[in-house]
């Protein structure tokens, strides 16, 4: 399973993701996405492109490795974290993947 750190930064930043169209605010927050708590509140039934290991199953495992997809997606997590000044407790080791 993807060591996603619950950062909530990715629910912040779905203006380019074309699936997520109709879940962005206007300012590429999720409409769904709770700020007070960090959570989604649709977890349980969010999109498909939100499920990184659905969507290596169903999309990606004939391009990387499960580890490489992880690794790309992680390395994703921390350059937004960085660049939103995330606490650095929520970074993604990406060694440990």
């Amino acid at each position: 399973m993807f060591p996603c750190s619950s950062c909530g930064i990715c629910c912040q930043n779905i203006s380019t993701i074309k699936e997520l169209k109709e879940y962005d605010l206007g300012n590429g927050i999720c409409k769904y996405f709770d700020r007070i708590n960090n959570k989604c509140i649709i977890y349980e039934n969010r999109p498909q492109v939100c499920r990184i290991d659905e969507m290596f199953e169903e999309e990606y495992n004939s391009f990387f490795s499960k580890k490489e997809f992880y690794i790309e997606n992680a390395k994703v997590c921390n350059i937004l974290q960085e660049q939103y000044k995330i606490d650095k407790n929520y970074r993604i080791n990406i060694e440990e993947i």
